[in-house]
């Protein structure tokens, strides 16, 4: 039994940016779980797809010395704010709970600095998910395309029947979300990572990008007319109404469709991005607690605690849509989607590739830059492939900190 904190130490507010329906389910959660340790969880949602706006109140917040206990931090941003001296290093929890080896090779990597544990990990994203309409596919004699070809086929002929074949919005991070799973389908792991993760200017020649590019151009013709920016949940329920057929985004909307009480398997299916079924482009929820001035440093230890054991792993990420992070996970409980994201995952780093668009990849300014060079690209299409690939290799060229081309 918990001994009582004192007032000022009993809550803890918890920046971050799960807003939609399921995402609301699964931190709602966390407060639950949280609470019966005696504990209050302060919620700061901050609204906006891919924590673009989370991110901005995040930095103006701790500017001006008002930074919340918790964080919802993802990718190499934790090192960059750990290079800060503000986060509160877990070593104590991380040792007494053993993550060393419950927790998988990568979300433990992406919570280390410099020996020092700086993070909580919550569950695993896949990205390079394609998300099908069952009724549709049904009706039609469709299987779930296995290949670019397939897919064409069976977008055509979807189509041809008066169903939008491709849910897809024009919000810049959205159509950044797809490229990123199509330079997967082209080029595999190991270039992805010499695109994003090494940045190796040449790597952005390869024809393999180029394919990727163009092929970002011709879904086009699958997609809503005209492509608006609408947020990812809106564009969920186009799938979840009968509206459109496909979807390819993050096993997020796997947990939205399910909140909803789409069945998994019944009313929608879904399976790897063509090209990737052997590949996991992943994105990891990870909380930060930002030290102050420690008063709340037990608390922040009972969470981080709390969310990396196994049965809020497993309530947690069921609802979120993810996969929990640790080797002991119990696949039995899962559905057939995340259990193959889960099977993939666990392969490896050669299997794996850490998402640019979802901040695991890259900082933020070039995450940024090359998400808006995506958008300008499929936006302006008198843009030719060639100058696309230029500009990108610019981008990595001026902002730096990639490996020099051998």
């Amino acid at each position: 039994m918990l001994m009582a904190l004192p007032a000022s130490a009993e809550s803890l507010e918890v920046l971050h940016w799960w807003t939609s329906a399921s995402e609301r389910r699964a931190a709602d959660f966390l407060v639950e779980r949280l609470d019966k340790e005696g504990l209050e969880w302060k919620d700061a949602a901050i609204p906006g797809g891919s924590g673009l706006g989370a991110m901005k109140v995040l930095k103006s917040r701790v500017l001006s010395d008002k930074a919340p206990q918790a964080a919802q931090l993802i990718g190499p941003a934790i090192a960059e704010w750990g290079e800060l001296g503000l986060l509160l290093e877990l070593d104590n929890v991380a040792k007494q709970a053993k993550w060393g080896a419950s927790v998988l090779p990568a979300p433990y990597a992406s919570v280390r600095l410099r020996g020092h544990v700086i993070a909580a990990p919550l569950g695993v994203h896949r990205i390079n998910t394609l998300f099908y309409n069952q009724k549709i596919f049904k009706k039609l004699g469709l299987l779930p395309p296995q290949n670019w070809s397939e897919f064409e086929r069976a977008a055509d002929k979807i189509k041809r029947a008066g169903w939008i074949p491709l849910a897809q919005s024009g919000e810049p991070w959205q159509l950044a979300t797809l490229f990123e799973t199509l330079v997967l389908s082209e080029g595999g792991p190991a270039y992805y990572r010499d695109l994003f993760v090494r940045r190796r200017a040449n790597a952005f020649f390869d024809p393999r990008l180029a394919r990727a590019l163009e092929r970002l151009r011709a879904l086009r013709r699958y997609m809503p007319d005209p492509v608006a920016e609408k947020p990812w949940a809106q564009m969920a329920k186009m799938l979840a109404k009968d509206e459109a057929a496909m979807m390819i985004m993050g096993d997020w909307v796997k947990g939205e469709l399910n909140t909803w009480g789409l069945a998994t398997d019944i009313a929608f299916g879904c399976v790897a991005v063509p090209g990737t079924a052997d590949m996991h482009l992943y994105s990891i929820d990870t909380l930060v607690m930002f030290a102050g001035n420690y008063s709340r440093q037990d608390a922040q230890e009972k969470l981080a605690q709390l969310i990396v054991s196994p049965a809020v792993q497993a309530g947690y990420n069921r609802i979120k849509g993810s996969v929990p992070v640790r080797r002991d996970a119990d696949i039995r409980q899962m559905d057939s989607c995340s259990r193959s994201s889960w099977l993939t995952f666990v392969k490896g780093g050669m299997v794996q590739a850490p998402s640019l668009t979802h901040r695991m990849a890259s900082d933020e300014t070039v995450k940024d830059a090359i998400v808006a060079q995506v958008h300008r690209y499929f936006m302006d299409t008198q843009m030719p492939t060639s100058e696309a690939q230029r500009r990108m290799a610019g981008i990595v060229r001026a902002l730096g900190a990639g490996e020099k081309d051998i």
